[in-house]
């Protein structure tokens, strides 16, 4: 059976770096129909809105999304159209890895690295927020449940036995936040016992921090809460060269979004400079939810031999290359 991806090629660089990502896959021969959507800026000039429903209707009946980066402006109804699709799907775990390639700026040669944060609730939730009107106090709610501090905890370990992992640490502030913190590391305890083959531990979330500028080389599978994973990813994503390097999914029951991390980078929309690598892994994240993990593994080679030769890279790698160079060389050495 032919799959069908929706593709939402996003703003600013986002049709530029999704479509080196369109000819990477399809030098695999994978036989993949791709459905094109709007989404963000692009999808409020041609559509009126933000975000379609079309969008979202093609999106739910293909179950697999391939997106670029979008641009959400200020006062237009959504706080994040990223947050807004992930809410409206229950793209309940998002997926964060990091791995050093060499001939990249890394901070160290042996990263590899899986954050899980839950997606749905914690201090993101929008309910509960308030300021007075003198603007001298503001309150904000967290709420944490046993039921999405399961899924996602259990979908970390399920993960990292799928990917041959050795190891799942869950990330909190328990000693402090003895209620909301304190019922998602309970809920992880409870879910470790279920994976004998796994280590599992536990550690505060500003000593992680502190550890993984130290030794990163301790953390395999990292499982936490949507704020906490929030920076946690991005501080991994540092360790590796930055947001260009970092691909991302969202994960629910029925439906996967995958995607590049990183802005939309209006400042160098349209001058094809830009590096499509972040994308490109995040269709290799999007082949291994479809178990095709030989074929995403080739793209990763790909790309590591890429940057190990030094071969037309793009000038945030330290090359001088454009985009469609790069695509280039990658897709030569699939």
């Amino acid at each position: 059976m032919t799959q069908t991806i929706t593709v939402i090629k996003g703003d600013g660089i986002g049709p530029e770096i999704m479509n080196a990502t369109l000819r990477v896959l399809d030098a695999l021969d994978l036989g993949f129909n791709y459905e094109f959507k709007d989404a963000g800026l692009c999808a409020l000039e041609a559509h009126g809105e933000l975000l379609p429903v079309d969008t979202l209707e093609i999106i739910a009946a293909n179950k697999i999304c391939l997106k670029g980066p979008l641009t959400t402006p200020i006062g237009k109804g959504f706080s994040s159209i990223n947050v807004a699709l992930r809410r409206h799907f229950d793209l309940y775990a998002n997926v964060r890895p990091v791995v050093t390639f060499e001939g990249t700026k890394a901070r160290y040669d042996d990263i590899d690295i899986l954050t899980v944060r839950e997606n749905t609730e914690g201090a993101y939730l929008s309910e509960g927020q308030t300021i007075n009107v003198e603007r001298t106090r503001a309150e904000s709610k967290i709420v944490v449940t046993r039921e999405a501090s399961e899924r996602v905890i259990r979908y970390a370990f399920e993960l990292a036995v799928k990917a041959g992992r050795k190891k799942v640490t869950a990330v909190h502030k328990a000693n402090i936040m003895k209620t909301t913190s304190g019922l998602f590391l309970e809920v992880a305890e409870e879910v470790a016992k279920e994976f004998p083959g796994i280590e599992f531990n536990s550690l505060i979330v500003d000593n992680t921090c502190m550890q993984l500028v130290m030794n990163p080389g301790q953390f395999d599978v990292i499982v936490t809460t949507n704020l906490f994973g929030d920076i946690i990813s991005d501080l991994c994503a540092g360790l590796v060269g930055g947001l260009g390097m970092a691909p991302g999914a969202n994960i629910g029951k029925d439906v996967a979004i995958f995607e590049a991390v990183h802005g939309s980078a209006p400042d160098i929309a349209g001058l094809k400079i830009a590096n499509p690598t972040a994308l490109i892994l995040a269709a290799a994240m999007m082949l291994d939810h479809l178990d095709l993990t030989m074929k995403a593994n080739r793209i990763r080679h790909a790309i590591k031999e890429t940057l190990i030769n030094q071969d037309r890279l793009t000038g945030d790698l330290g090359g001088s290359a454009k985009t469609e160079a790069f695509t280039d060389a990658v897709i030569e050495r699939l």
